[in-house]
Parts: structure tokens; C-alpha cells; sequence
């Protein structure tokens, strides 16, 4: 009698990768079986962690061939359940993590290319070796990668001056679904052979092609930098520092986010050692990053920054404000900032959102939405912050005390989402900013979104992945 078809696979695929690169024992998937935020746990047929784009592109084809769908995986800290498999059982989970080299980087050209499997704090490091800097930093960067990074388009703190990753990649090598290997990983100043097909793979969430490697653009390390945080009373007021700040530093202002009073508290209490930067109660608070890439304007960073400061409190901007002393004291503001997802997960069961809208609108947004929806749902506590600059708004809603977990998100944790996702969506915003759709906003964007430009999306999904293969049930 034939072995069954699953079987076959499995003993192909095991003999492909070896033992390094395949299992399919239930206690090593499981810790790489449920997303970050604990919302999904699925089930997969086998784990393969293959160590080359070679390697990936023959998985791929067996996948193809047997009919497999692919659950491609980085570091398993995404937001939306996007590197999850479904509890059908079915796919295989495909993780990038053993492919974790840096291949090459070109000082004199400001460029690295390297693997999806790499760290984002180890490319960091890398660059910093060659005097160098990634731009993009975000808080999980010790355990997001390239991979990842890419295929969500993943924003952070400095967007505001270098953009998102869709503006740093300059090439990528993706394996499709036939198992053909798209490399386009020499960047060209010039090229108008066609589309742009980078594009086409960054922010698709693994539905259209596996990334496997990336050329990334990189800048000169800072030659020095100065770390502010302001206490304000409205959102409005931030709004307006901002533009102060624009005008008065220029290309020199390298990040600005918001974080309202109740996300401070709830950090001071999570995080060891915090210590609140101002003394006395502000209903919001700046924090304010200004860079300078050359010995003779680090100089003047400090007195920069006192002016910046000394104008804002003449126009009535900020209540009281600080500049960082040190870079230990300014590793320790950003570390307020990075902690606040930890410190209200901790805090109970929220439903979070990473929406934008226009970024002259994002302090009208939350003055409205904050009051509208805890008023809807006695009980709950709605808290927005984030990066003010792109108008990306971090809107958490907080659960009443007491509630069952599970029940709560099912129930009005699902209809308070729906209800900020219209919200957005009235003021002509996105509900995913930065942490990609995954299955967490799948059916919202199907509700939501554009008719046309989803159309376009399901054509060119159905073009690059016929059999449906790639991700399953994510995005679209």
C-alpha cells in the first residue's frame, strides 16, 4: 500500500533539510505556535528551518508540489498574527532564523545586505562597527528580523526623518510561490525596466513570496545627540511643539512621540528603576530626539536644545520640560517610551490598535475618540500614544477590572474594535499604520477597505500565488 501523501512530504522535506532543519516534534514547535501577544495558537504539520535561500527555494517547491500552504516565520514578535499558522493543522511553519548573515557591507556606498534571519540589533551592531547606522529602531529589536521587518514594512521611533522600511530597502531576494528566486538585491539609481517588484513583496506579509534577503540603506553614525522630554497639557499643544521643533531644528529632529499621563504611570510601576523625568503631573509629555551628524553641530546640540526649549515655554508650549545629562540618562527616557506595549499588557486585557490618520489630525482624533469610547463601554480606560510626526497613533483600550480574559476580547473587546476602526476610517485613516494586518484585521479590511484597491490586491495575489500556498488567511 502507498504511504499517505502527508507522509511522503514529511520524509522529502526531512531529507531535504536534515536534522538541523526539519522537525516535526510537537514540544520544538510549540513555543513558535502562538504570536507575542498570546491572541493566536495554531497548529503545523512540521517546522522548517532552513539555512540558505537555496535550500528555501527547493522547500518551496516541494510545497508546491504536495500542495502545502507556508507559514513564513522571523522572530515571532509581530502584532497581528501575521507568522501564526491557522489550528487546521495543515501548514508547514517555515522560520528564517537559522538564515541570520550579514553578507556583505559597503561602507564607502552606505549599504549592508543581509539575511531575513538577522536581528535587527545585530545589524545595528554591524553598522556601528563600519561607523555606520540602520536607521530604523523600534522597540523589539532584539528579537525582530529583517525578514519580518520587511514583509510588514515596519515603522518605529524615527520614522519622522528616515521613513518606514519600504523607503531603507534598496533590493530584496524572494523566493516565490513556484519556488523561482526574484533577486534584485543590486540597487540601481536608475532603472525603468517595469515595476518596481521590491514593492510588490515589502508590507505583503508573506502572501506573495518569502523574503530571504535584503540591501539595506544605511547613514553616518550621529556624531552626537540631545534626548528631551516635555510635560504639556493637550495633545493640541504637542501638535504645535512639534511644528515649533520643525521649524527651529529642521532635518536636525530625529524623533517626537506623545505619551499621555496614564501610560507613564503604568510604566513607572512595571518597569524596575523608572523614574519619572518631571516632577509634578502632566497630562502629556514629549519626547524629543535631535541628531546631529558632524563634530561642529554636536557641539551646539546643547545649546540648540536649551533654545528650543527657552521658545517653547515663551509661546506657552510646555509646562516644564528636562534635557537628558548623559546617555545612560537618555537611554532611560526611551526606555519610558519603549516600555509602554509591556506595561499595559501587564496591566489586563486591552484590544490594541496601530491606526494613523492625516498627521495635522491625530490630536483631534484621540480628543475625540478617548472620551467617545469610554463612554460606550463604562468601565474601560482608552489610551492613545505614539509617533505624533507620522500621525501613527498606538490606541489602546483597556478592559474593565475583573473581566474574564478570553470572553471580554470575544465579546466587547471585538466590537470596541470595530467601533475605532470606523472611527479611523471616517477621518481617512488606516487601521494598520505600522504592524501589518496579519489575521488580526483581516476581515476588518475586507469590511473596510477600498473595493478597488482590494481587487487589486486578490489579482495579484491570485498572479503570484495560484495555488493560495503562501501565508494562508493572512492580509487577504
Amino acid at each position: 500500500m502507498p504511504a499517505d501523501p502527508q507522509t511522503v512530504f514529511l520524509a522529502e522535506a526531512s531529507a531535504l533539510l536534515g536534522p538541523r532543519g526539519f522537525t516535526a516534534d510537537a514540544e520544538l514547535m510549540a513555543p513558535w505556535l502562538t504570536d507575542w501577544r498570546g491572541r493566536f495558537t495554531g497548529r503545523a504539520i512540521a517546522m522548517a528551518s532552513p539555512a540558505s535561500t537555496a535550500e528555501v527555494a527547493a522547500l518551496v517547491r516541494l510545497c508546491a508540489r504536495h500542495g502545502v500552504p507556508i507559514v513564513p516565520q522571523g522572530g515571532n514578535s509581530g502584532m497581528s498574527g501575521g507568522a501564526t499558522p491557522d489550528e487546521g493543522g495543515a501548514a508547514l511553519l517555515l522560520s528564517l532564523r537559522r538564515m541570520n548573515a550579514v553578507r556583505g557591507l559597503d561602507r564607502e556606498n552606505r549599504m549592508v545586505t543581509a539575511e531575513a534571519g538577522v536581528i535587527l540589533q545585530t545589524l545595528h551592531e554591524a553598522a556601528e562597527r563600519e561607523g555606520l547606522r540602520f536607521a530604523l529602531t523600534l522597540g523589539g529589536k532584539g528579537s525582530a528580523t529583517i525578514g519580518g521587518l520587511v514583509s510588514t514594512n515596519a515603522g518605529g521611533t524615527q520614522v519622522l526623518r528616515h521613513g518606514s522600511m519600504r523607503a531603507l530597502v534598496l533590493g530584496l531576494e524572494a523566493v516565490m510561490a513556484d519556488g523561482s528566486v526574484l533577486d534584485t538585491l543590486v540597487p540601481l539609481k536608475k532603472d525603468n525596466r517595469g515595476f518596481d517588484l521590491k514593492q510588490v513583496l515589502i508590507g505583503s506579509e508573506g502572501t506573495m513570496g518569502i523574503v530571504t534577503a535584503a540591501t539595506l540603506k544605511l547613514d553616518a553614525r550621529v556624531a552626537g545627540r540631545a534626548v528631551l522630554w516635555a510635560g504639556l497639557e493637550s495633545l493640541q499643544a504637542a501638535r504645535q511643539l512639534l511644528l515649533h521643533a520643525e521649524a527651529h531644528i529642521g532635518s536636525g529632529l530625529e524623533g517626537f512621540e506623545v505619551v499621555p499621563r496614564h501610560s507613564l504611570e503604568a510604566v513607572l510601576s512595571y518597569l524596575p528603576g523608572a523614574r519619572a523625568p518631571l516632577a509634578g503631573g502632566h497630562a502629556w509629555h514629549a519626547l524629543i530626539e535631535l541628531v546631529a551628524e558632524n563634530e561642529t553641530d554636536a557641539a551646539n546640540l546643547p545649546d540648540l536644545s536649551e533654545a528650543l526649549l527657552a521658545s517653547s515655554f515663551e509661546v506657552g508650549l510646555i509646562a516644564d520640560a528636562t534635557i537628558a545629562a548623559s546617555e545612560v540618562q537618555a537611554e532611560a527616557f526611551w526606555a519610558l517610551r519603549d516600555s509602554i506595549a509591556p506595561a499595559e499588557r501587564a496591566l489586563g486585557p486591552a484590544v490594541q490598535h496601530d491606526i494613523s490618520v492625516p498627521t495635522p489630525a491625530m490630536p483631534g482624533f484621540v480628543d475625540q475618540a478617548v472620551p467617545l469610547i469610554e463612554a460606550a463601554w463604562p468601565g474601560t480606560r482608552a489610551v492613545g500614544f505614539g509617533h505624533l510626526g507620522d500621525g501613527n497613533i498606538h490606541f489602546h483600550v483597556i478592559a474593565p477590572p475583573g473581566v474574564d480574559p478570553a470572553t471580554w476580547q470575544a465579546g466587547d473587546g471585538r466590537a470596541i474594535s470595530r467601533q475605532v476602526h470606523d472611527l479611523v476610517t471616517a477621518w481617512g485613516g488606516s487601521i494598520s499604520a505600522e504592524h501589518g494586518i496579519g489575521q488580526l484585521k483581516r476581515d476588518e479590511l475586507a469590511r473596510l477597505g477600498d473595493p478597488v484597491a482590494l481587487a487589486l490586491l486578490r489579482q495579484i495575489k491570485q498572479a503570484l500565488d495560484p495555488q493560495g500556498l503562501m501565508n494562508p488567511g493572512k492580509l487577504i
